[in-house]
This record gives structure tokens, sequence and C-alpha cells, in this order.
């Protein structure tokens, strides 16, 4: 049988390799997948700057809602967002490498919740995204499903 930490990491190669948004749209790395934990990272260009030369708000949200599919998934039970909230703390710019860590809070029955951190290159938060999620039915690659620690 398979050990949790190996399922989470073929469940976030999986779910990556058909990721067309998180990949070629932005861009986006997969650093880690683990039970219930994520890492990711997305460099900010020229395309993703909006009105005031500071990235798109919408786009930091992008990477944290990536970064918490990856973690909420990672248990090999298919889950999806059932709200999410952030704050914004610092703005992106020109050039920034932002890393999002997500990391479960809480798993309990088949709702859980999530903490993803946003950082720039110099360890500086630049937003907190926290989501809620909600397993369905089905798994993201055949075989058995991590059970919750």
């Amino acid at each position: 049988m398979m050990d949790a930490k190996t399922l989470a990491r073929q469940v976030g190669e999986a779910m990556f390799a058909a990721d067309s948004a998180s990949r070629e749209f932005m861009q986006m790395e997969l650093l880690s997948c683990e039970p219930g934990r994520a890492v990711m990272r997305m460099a900010v260009r020229e395309a993703m700057l909006n009105g005031h030369k500071i990235c798109h708000g919408g786009l930091i949200f992008t990477l944290a809602d990536s970064t918490f599919a990856f973690a909420c998934n990672s248990r090999n039970k298919v889950a999806v967002a059932a709200g999410c909230s952030i704050e914004f703390l610092k703005p992106g710019q020109l050039g920034d490498v932002l890393t999002c860590e997500g990391m479960e809070q809480a798993l309990q029955g088949r709702h859980g919740i999530y903490d993803m951190k946003v950082s720039n290159q110099r360890g500086e938060v630049v937003a907190m995204f926290r989501g809620k999620s909600a397993q369905i039915a089905g798994s993201v690659i055949p075989g058995p499903a991590a059970e919750a620690p």
C-alpha cells in the first residue's frame, strides 16, 4: 500500500498535468504536494499588471486558489471550493516571484479549512487566503484515498 506522502505527490503530479490554467496560462510551478499541504510559485510578468502597474489581485487570488486546490485534493478524495476569501497586504511588483504555501487547518468529515500564505522573494507576505473545501464523489487518480490523520 502506498504511503500518504507518495500518494499526495502522485495526486499533485496528475492534477498539475491536467491543469492548463495554472501550468500554461499562469505559468505557475507546483513545488510540492503533501498530505494537507501544497506549495506553488509564480513570477509576476508584464501581462499580469493592472492599471496601477502592480500585479492584478485576481491573479494573486488565482495563485492562492490553485494552491488551495492541490492541498485539499492531496488525499486523493476529490474536493472543490465551497467558499474562500483573501486579504491583500502588499502589492506584487513586476519581476516579483510569488510563492504560496497552503496548509490544512481542519478536516472534519467532507469539509476542510485551508490557509494560504502568498509571499514574495524577500519573504514579505503579499496576501492571506482562507478556503473551505467540500469533498465530492471520486478520486483524482485511481487507487486508494488516504485517510485523514
